[in-house]
This record gives structure tokens, C-alpha cells and sequence, in this order.
């Protein structure tokens, strides 16, 4: 392991022993990615598809976030058929706090919204939030978002000033299983309705579920990386989901292909299918 690498190394674990959840590194190339995530335990891995770190309880009450009004806590939007959905993201977020369409409003701790820029120009869309997402209200903050944010690094992205991130579901299935069809049916209108206030001219799909919902297409994730795919004329690339790169870190490289795709749409150098 090179010197640079292992700075970085050393960096983010002391990141994480420090408790931070998110990093920010210039100047490291695909090179430097690789060798640290050669030196991340598999064990390490979280997100969708890994178990939890424990067997703690899971808590059952649901806190009010910060800034949410107690009418939007008394007033929410339970199952059945969704009513119009506000047009601004912060309005969209209180109807999300207090949404109990389906049952993973009575296990999670927190409704896991956004993180980043309101009108960035890509979009990341992951599956559902992990265990810390659950606990801090924010996506992508545990091993596999700092992960996403070094590889977003590498191609000049930065979830501080270019990119808008949220997930197919915002609030966490049970133990990491994978959300259920009802589950995606429920919550996907605030996704889509995220994006269409958002408007960002590139969206990043990771994982198979975020793949499939915004591809249309119920085909593997093998399948639908390297293809041309479009929610309502915004470009989609599909790529793998950072907490498998932890585990399966020779896709790294395709990863790595796809956001280098990304970088070519966003200077304009081609535009996909539309």
C-alpha cells in the first residue's frame, strides 16, 4: 500500500472513530481508490443486503425532526391513495416526516429525505437507509457513504455543492432486508416527486432497486449497467451500490467506468436516450 493510500486510510478511520459522517478528499486518483478499498474488511460492508453491526432493539417511536411543525405530525399521510404532493422539496420533506403509508413508519427512528444541493445537477438515488441513516436522518453517512463521496470525488463531485442524494425509500426496512414491492409502491411518489423539483440533468442509479424503478426495466443489475436508460427524459446510469463495492471490490472498476459516464454527460459531451 502506497503512502498517499495509506493517508487516506488512516484518514477515514479516524474519521469514523471521531464520529464524522461525511469526507471530502481532493486530488486522489482511481488508483488511490482502489488500494484503500483493498484494505477495507469485508466485514466492514453495510447497507443493503449486509445484516446489522448488532442485534440492538429497533426502535418504535418515530421523533419529530428538527424544523417539522407539530399540524404536519397530527396531519399524516397514511395508506391509501397519496393526495397532491407540495412543490417545494422542504414542504415534500414534512409530508414525508409524517407519512405512515406503510409499516416501516412504526419500526424506523427517523424518515430519511435528502442530503446535499436542492437543484443539483445529478442526482444519486439509492435503495433504503442503513442503520446509521436511521439513526442520523441522512443518507449515505455510514462506511458505504463515505465510500460514495470519495468516488464522486474522483470525477469532481461533491454532495456539498454538486449533487442532490436520497433513496427509492426513506425510511429503513427492518435488520437491512430488501424493501418490499408494497413498500416501493408506497414511497416511490416522493422520490419522483423529489426529482421532478430537483430537475437535475443527470440521475445516478445505485443498487437494483433504484435501477429498476427509474429504468422501468425488472431486469438484473448486470443487465441494466452499460445501457441507455430515462426517467421523464432525464438520463439514467445505473450503477452498482456502494456498500457492494466494500465487499466485491473488483467492481470497482465498472463503477468507476459508469461515473466517468456520468462526468462526460455532465460537461455535455453526449446526451443519452431522452
Amino acid at each position: 500500500m502506497t503512502s498517499s493510500a495509506h493517508r487516506v486510510a488512516q484518514f477515514l478511520r479516524q474519521r469514523q472513530e471521531l464520529g464524522f459522517s461525511e469526507v471530502t478528499l481532493d486530488g486522489i486518483t482511481r488508483a488511490g481508490v482502489l488500494e484503500v478499498i483493498e484494505q477495507v474488511p469485508t466485514t466492514a460492508a453495510e447497507g443493503r443486503h449486509a445484516p446489522p453491526a448488532s442485534d440492538a432493539p429497533v426502535k418504535t417511536t418515530t421523533p419529530r425532526s428538527a424544523g417539522v411543525t407539530r399540524s404536519a405530525m397530527d396531519s399524516p399521510v397514511s395508506g391509501g391513495e397519496l393526495p397532491v404532493l407540495p412543490d417545494t422539496l422542504e414542504a415534500l420533506q414534512l409530508v414525508c416526516t409524517g407519512c405512515t403509508r406503510c409499516g416501516l413508519a412504526e419500526t424506523r427512528s427517523h424518515v430519511v429525505f435528502s442530503d446535499g444541493v436542492p437543484g443539483a445537477r445529478l442526482m444519486v438515488v439509492g435503495e433504503a437507509p442503513g442503520a446509521q441513516e436511521d439513526e442520523t436522518g441522512l443518507p449515505f453517512v455510514g462506511r458505504a457513504g463515505m465510500l460514495l463521496d470519495l468516488l464522486l470525488q474522483t470525477v469532481g463531485l461533491a454532495r456539498r455543492d454538486s449533487v442532490y442524494i436520497c433513496n427509492v425509500i426513506k425510511c429503513r426496512p427492518p435488520g437491512n432486508r430488501n424493501p418490499t414491492r408494497e413498500e416501493i409502491a408506497s414511497c416511490s411518489p416522493y422520490l419522483k416527486k423529489q426529482i421532478a423539483l430537483v430537475q437535475p440533468e443527470v440521475i445516478l442509479a445505485v443498487g437494483t432497486f433504484s435501477g429498476q424503478l427509474l429504468s422501468g426495466k425488472e431486469e438484473p443489475l448486470g443487465q441494466l449497467r452499460g445501457a441507455s436508460h430515462a426517467y421523464e427524459g432525464v438520463p439514467v446510469v445505473v450503477t452498482y451500490h456502494p456498500a457492494a463495492l466494500l465487499r466485491n471490490p473488483g467492481w470497482v472498476r465498472p463503477t468507476w467506468d459508469d461515473l466517468q459516464r456520468v462526468a462526460r454527460m455532465l460537461r455535455g459531451e453526449y446526451r443519452e436516450l431522452t
